[in-house]
Order: structure tokens, then C-alpha cells, then sequence
């Protein structure tokens, strides 16, 4: 059947299509050429409204044992409110970490057709991979967690050959059935459990005496060299410290110039200037990226109201846990992987460190000029949860509402902000390229993010309004796999994404030592760490694509 899209205003940055009037032709989930003798089944009039491909979040905690946790902690946010239980939708609940049916129901209404769930242990990869099956709507993806477990720093410490953690990083990769691979406070979780309370980037771990700095460079020459296409995404050394700036720019010059993703950069961001130790290193970062053509960002930006934070981070959460708000927490080390906390959080206008929190991650935004190098990310639910992306959007595209905003915020954090004096306003292009062009070139998504010939027909059509927050809270049609899905903000019918996973090759003569290695130290065997290709097609009902990796060097 082919679908014909008449007349909207096309934005579509990885084809270098900036607001051009065209035409779009759908056929079997697929975008393809126009034909002259096509028969046209069905044809939506576009006039007046903007096109762009469907919307992609890098960086979302939606599946695993901390969002789980979180959910647990928090039942004041399922309270009171239900959503779902018309037709074939499933009832759901939760505002800040919604139920996995909910977290599918409500990007989608947003007009985002995929989702990459930033943080997966290996011991864990099974129920964070149920979870996002459980997730409708959305394509998948997940990185596995390296960098403070065992097995890798006993490698290093032992330094065993390079070609041998290149095969553990591979095989780790396939066992998690991960697209990518993350590094949260390079060896500091570990430190933790050997009760060190802090680790700079050339501080020694107690245990291994690895510094932060040799796993970053491990673990970024190593996925290079396998061929991942995303780079090593990093959660850094001292998140949330004053004066953590400094560590920052030393991580982006550590990195020797190989490819770096430095993820929730806001949280990283921190000087210690002014009477009360806390100030913005918003310039200073900015100027970092923007002479570094290997890093990429998310923001990882603060918005005001309650949420939840859920980090692998359990040294930095546990330091969190004063700041509760309610006064609970869950701290905890996960076998010999990592750890995990989860600290609620309520941001408020009026708090000074929040306030300045909230200005330092619009100053990044808008002090870095690359927005190919730059995603719009709350770290949902660290900042914000995900549905206050609309918001976002329109305090980057509009000067006035954000001054407006700023006046409500503490008049001290103001002052000692350079926001007010910001005048960037964001594109329509710009926002194509953060939320879709972006994301998908940086994870290897070839036929995601555009809407070029041969791409999944992943599109969302918005109304062209003033209110940008409400022009893209409520799309008035998402289209999945060429499928309508949503109209005017409201879910048709339910489809399921596919889950993206990247194989690079790797010997499996590694599998002895770590089935010796599982067989001693863990709960669990070598086998059963596995995800297979069944759980995920079968159980969840929904597919794998396999992202294709480059030649092993």
C-alpha cells in the first residue's frame, strides 16, 4: 500500500533538507521515490505543517534493576492519576519514572519513535531487556556498563594482552545484547566498595591501583578498535561536585583525541567561584567542545519539580542521599559488575544550586555550536523526566519565554549566571538535528533519524505554532514503520520497536577464562549471563537489528 504525505514543510538534517516544501511517499514501512504511474492508497494534506523523522532519545533510563528500584521507592508517584485502559491500551501510572508501558505511550504522543536506555549491567542486561520489550511503540537499544567491573580491572591490573580485553569488551557486548557501551565513574564504583569516597581522574583505585584515566583510555581505544560506532559514552569522575570543571577538561584532554561521548555534561559542570563554592563552568566546557571535534554531549538538563535519580553511580548517590527529597534511598552493590543508587530529588525554582543548575545546562546548550555534537537529554529521570522535552525546546528556541523563566528562578543564581545575556535562538533544523539527525548518526542508526529514500518511515508531523511547547507536546500525526500510530496527541494503535544491537567479532577462546572467572566469583555461570536472540524476538515480541560494526584492528 503506499501512503502518500502531501505538502508539509520538511526538516531533515542528515539529507540537508531545511524547511523545503515536498512531498514523502510511504510503502511497506519504508520511504521511497516518487513514481508518476504509482497508485496512491492513501494521502494525508500536509500544508502548513512541519515533517521531520521520527524523534530519537540517546540517553533515557527506561529498563533495569535501578528504574525498577526507583518505581519501588517512590509509590506517591503512581498516586492518584491512571493512564491508559481504552481499546488496546494497558493501564499505566507514574509521572517521573513511569511504567514501561506508560514510558512507550507518552514518547510516542511526543512524536519520538525510538529509545536507548543508557546504563545496563551485564548481570542485569535480562530484565532491562523485558523491560524495554515491555516498552511499546519505541525501537530499543541499551549499553552495558564497563569499568568497574572485576574482570576488566583484573585485566588491566594483570595487563594481560590488548587483544584479550578487546575480546571481553565484544563479548560482553554480545552476551548484553548491547548497541553500545558506557563507562559510569570509571573505577569508582569499585573504589567504593573498598570504601574510598572519591576518585579523581589520576587518583588510584584502593583495590587495583588503576586510575580513571587508564580505564577511559582501555575502554576508548578498545571500542575503536573492534569498530562500535558510538563512542565510549562516559559518565565521568566527581559528578554533581563543585569544582568538578577542572576534572572535566582534564577528561576531554585525557581522551588523547580518540572518540568520547561525555554524557549529562550539565551534573559535570561545576566551579567553586562566588561566597557559596558553587558556580557555572558552562564557558569553560563549552569552549572545550567546541575545540574538540572527538567529543559529542548530552546535556543532562536540570528542570524544576519532582523526579527521581537513578545512577549505577552508587559512590556519587550515596553522597546524594542528604539531598533526598523524600528523605529515602537505595545504595547497593550489584555482584561484580557495579553498583547502583537511587536518591529521589525535587528541583526548585528557589534553591540556589538548583536554580544555577538549571542556567548552566541552557548555557551549554547554547554556548555549543555544533548541534551534530549536541542532544537534548534531561538524563530522565536525573534532571527531569523525559515528557518535559517540549519545555525544553521552547526555552532553546525562545529568547523572551526564557527570560521570562529566568525572573522566576533565585535572584542569586541569576546573577551569577550569563544566561539573560545569551541571545542564540534554536532553529527548527537545529532541533532536528538534536533530537534526530544527531542521535542517529552517532549510534550507527543508517536508516533512523531521515527521511531520505530507503528509511524506515519513522515520521512525525507537528502543527507549525508559536508555542513551541505546545507544538511539540502533541503531534498531530506519528507514523511508525509507516504505520499511523498517534493523531493529535492521542495513541491509534500499538506497534512494537525493534531491538539495536552491535556484534563486533571477537575470539571465543576469552570464553574460558570467563566461564573459569563466573564459575569462582559469581552467582551466576557464564551461560546464563546470555541474552538470546529468543528472549528478545520471541518473548517480547519484537525484532533485532543488527548495527554493523567496522574490521578488527
Amino acid at each position: 500500500m503506499l501512503i502518500k504525505l502531501t505538502g508539509g514543510k520538511v526538516y531533515d538534517p542528515a539529507n540537508g533538507v531545511d524547511g523545503v516544501v515536498r512531498d514523502i511517499y510511504v510503502e511497506d514501512g519504508r520511504i521511497v521515490e516518487a513514481r508518476a504511474d504509482a497508485r496512491v492508497h492513501e494521502e494525508y494534506n500536509l500544508k502548513g505543517r512541519v515533517v521531520m523523522a521520527g524523534g530519537i532519545d540517546p540517553h533515557s533510563h527506561i529498563g533495569g534493576g535501578k528504574v525498577t528500584i526507583a518505581r519501588m521507592l517512590m509509590p506517591e508517584d503512581h498516586q492518584g492519576q491512571e493512564y491508559g485502559r481504552n481499546g488496546q491500551l494497558r493501564s499505566g501510572v507514574g509521572r517521573a519514572i513511569p511504567s514501561t508501558m506508560t514510558t512507550g505511550y507518552r514518547y510516542a504522543e511526543m512524536g519520538y519513535t525510538a529509545c536507548f536506555e543508557p546504563a545496563m549491567l551485564p548481570t542485569n542486561a535480562r530484565q532491562a531487556h523485558m523491560e524495554m520489550g515491555d516498552t511499546p511503540l519505541l525501537d530499543k537499544g541499551a549499553f552495558v556498563m564497563l569499568g568497574s567491573d572485576d574482570f576488566l580491572l583484573r585485566q588491566m591490573t594483570q595487563k594481560q594482552d590488548f587483544s584479550a580485553i578487546k575480546d571481553y569488551i565484544a563479548w560482553t557486548m554480545h552476551a548484553a545484547q548491547a548497541i553500545a557501551v558506557k563507562v559510569v565513574n570509571p573505577g569508582g564504583i569499585s573504589a567504593f566498595k573498598f570504601n574510598q569516597r572519591k576518585l579523581d581522574l589520576d587518583e588510584q583505585n584502593a583495590h587495583y591501583g588503576l586510575t580513571p584515566r587508564q580505564i577511559l583510555l582501555t575502554l576508548a581505544r578498545g571500542l575503536k578498535e573492534i569498530g562500535v560506532t558510538h563512542p565510549l559514552h562516559v559518565h565521568g569522575c566527581n559528578l554533581g561536585v563543585p569544582g568538578n570543571l577542572s576534572t572535566t577538561l582534564e577528561t576531554i584532554k585525557a581522551m588523547e583525541g580518540l572518540p568520547v561521548h561525555m554524557t549529562h555534561i550539565q551534573f559535570h559542570s561545576y566551579g567553586t567561584e562566588g561566597d557559596k563554592h558553587f558556580s557555572s563552568g558552562a564557558a569553560a566546557v563549552a569552549d572545550a567542545i567546541n575545540a574538540n571535534t572527538n567529543v559529542s554531549i548530552d546535556v543532562g538538563q536540570v528542570l524544576f519539580g519532582q523526579t527521581c535519580t537513578a545512577s549505577g553511580d552508587s559512590m556519587r548517590q550515596y553522597g546524594n542521599t542528604s539531598g533526598a527529597y523524600p528523605k529515602k534511598s537505595v545504595i547497593m552493590d550489584i555482584e561484580c559488575d557495579a553498583g547502583c543508587g537511587v536518591v529521589p530529588m525535587k528541583y526548585k525554582e528557589k534553591n540556589f544550586v538548583n536554580a544555577l543548575q538549571w542556567c548552566i545546562g541552557l548555557e551549554l546548550f547554547l554556548l555549543v555550536r555544533d548541534p551534530w555534537r549536541l542532544f537534548l537529554t534531561t538524563d530522565h529521570p536525573n534532571g527531569a523526566p523525559f515528557t518535559s522535552y517540549p519545555h525544553l525546546i521552547r526555552l532553546l528556541m525562545d529568547k523572551g519565554f526564557r527570560n521570562d523563566m529566568m525572573q522566576k528562578i533565585d535572584a542569586s543564581a541569576r546573577a551569577y549566571s550569563t544566561l539573560g545575556s545569551i541571545d542564540r535562538e534554536y532553529s527548527l533544523y537545529e532541533i532536528a538535528i538534536m533530537t534526530r539527525a544527531g542521535p542517529a548518526k552517532s549510534l550507527g542508526l543508517k536508516d533512523r533519524g531521515h527521511l531520505g529514500v530507503g528509511a524506515c518511515a519513522d515520521i512525525t508531523v507537528y502543527a507549525d505554532m508559536a508555542d513551541k511547547e505546545a507544538m511539540f507536546t502533541a503531534p498531530e500525526l506519528v507514523f511508525k514503520n509507516g504505520d499511523l500510530i498517534v493523531r493529535n496527541g492521542k495513541i491509534l494503535r500499538l506497534v512494537q520497536g525493534a531491538t539495536h544491537v552491535t556484534r563486533p567479532e571477537y575470539d571465543k577462546g576469552i570464553e574460558k577464562s570467563l566461564r573459569d572467572y563466573f564459575q569462582r566469583y559469581h552467582t551466576m555461570q557464564m551461560e546464563n549471563i546470555r541474552v538470546s536472540d529468543t528472549e528478545i524476538i520471541g518473548h517480547d515480541k519484537g525484532s533485532i537489528i543488527v548495527q554493523p560494526s567496522g574490521a578488527r584492528v
